[in-house]
């Protein structure tokens, strides 16, 4: 009896595509090696742009099988490359707004972060692999009086959103159905 019930609870689980972490159903065995571009900015904002590259070149070389080549030429197309397929961001949008009000201030005490990325993992064929070209993110960040202490908050703040951009992105790259 226990058996037939843990069959039954297993075999909905065999139609649904399930699959083992890390094991991407749309990107070919045949990719090895992802080269990585300076993701591109549409936005006025120092630094973003490189430390999301460089945070998704991270995510991607602790959490998966592929070879990563950093500190590529964005120009350069994927067929020029040695890679098997490149994966190229463009940071779209990136809003600070104020969340909460410091009562006794009347200044802001924290903000929201909000960045917006196209990302494309191309294969060196030009075949689209993977494409979200809205991928969100955002992140809370507490602000402080000092000046100087806000600027450097918000450089943190942006690191912080970073890696959890690049495990977001790479999960959603490994993980989702076509």
């Amino acid at each position: 009896m226990k058996r037939l019930f843990a069959l039954a609870l297993l075999l909905p689980l065999a139609g649904c595509g399930y699959h083992q972490v890390g094991s991407a159903t749309h990107i070919p065995a045949s990719v090895r090696t992802v080269s990585v571009p300076i993701f591109l900015s549409k936005v006025q904002a120092y630094h973003t742009e490189t430390a999301f590259t460089e945070a998704v070149a991270r995510e991607l070389n602790t959490r998966t099988r592929y070879r990563v080549l950093t500190n590529v030429n964005p120009t350069v197309s994927p067929t020029e490359q040695a890679s098997d397929a490149t994966l190229r961001g463009t940071i779209l949008t990136q809003a600070v707004t104020p969340l909460t009000y410091d009562a006794s201030s009347g200044q802001t005490s924290s903000y929201l972060v909000t960045i917006t990325a196209d990302v494309a993992l191309v294969s060196h064929d030009g075949n689209v692999l993977y494409r979200n070209s809205a991928f969100a993110w955002r992140e809370q960040y507490q602000s402080t009086q000092d000046l100087s202490g806000f600027v450097q908050e918000d450089s943190a703040a942006v690191r912080r959103m970073s890696r959890d951009f690049a495990q977001a992105l790479v999960s959603d790259m490994m993980e989702s159905f076509r």
